[in-house]
């Protein structure tokens, strides 16, 4: 099997962001996130890749389907809320470029896809003239109920990448959890490295 990386901006962007939607809501449903999406979100939350100028996606493909994607976009474009706890420790959110979602169906997990998305992402950045990145992973609770038992965290995945906690940088964002009725804040705490 022959999984093939490309960069997609402008039209190709676009025309990618109904696949991407359906992975971020198959995927994204599995622990830590639990994110209960539908379509109507996605298709306004994803809207944003196709008007942001320096916007992002890469996508693994099998074929012509998509079988994995990451995005990203440059920081100042994205919402307040996640630039302000970053500027309030001094940092330019106009030298960042934000790394944000990155999913991947679980049958082609192992195989440098992971890898594979930061390389692109971080190079799109760098020839944009970013000098530095970050990504938000949600915080969930040990004790979370619906935490499976065999759970691995990312965390010595994302140190190996270059990419260490900013202490005390947290970030929050709304989403619905499997089962429950309406959105709810969930932490996400920020991941830093240069470029």
């Amino acid at each position: 099997m022959t999984i093939e990386i490309r960069r997609l901006t402008g039209e190709n962007l676009r025309k990618a962001l109904d696949d991407l939607a359906a992975l971020r809501i198959s995927v994204f449903r599995a622990w830590p996130y639990l994110y209960d999406g539908t379509a109507d979100y996605e298709t306004r939350y994803l809207r944003r890749y196709a008007e942001t100028e320096g916007a992002v996606i890469v996508g693994a493909f099998d074929g012509d389907s998509l079988v994995g994607a990451a995005t990203g976009e440059p920081l100042a474009s994205e919402l307040e809320a996640f630039q302000a706890p970053l500027r309030a420790r001094g940092f330019d959110p106009g030298n960042i470029f934000y790394l944000a979602e990155s999913v991947l169906d679980p049958t082609y997990r192992g195989r440098g896809i992971g890898h594979r998305f930061f390389d692109e992402r971080e190079a799109h950045a760098r020839e944009r003239g970013y000098g530095e990145a970050v990504f938000c992973a949600v915080i969930r609770p040990d004790e979370h109920p619906l935490k499976p038992e065999d759970y691995a965290p990312l965390d010595p995945f994302w140190r190996k990448r270059g990419y260490e906690k900013l202490e005390g940088v947290v970030v929050a964002f709304p989403w619905r959890d499997v089962g429950e009725n309406g959105e709810t804040e969930k932490p996400m705490q920020v991941w830093y490295r240069k470029l």
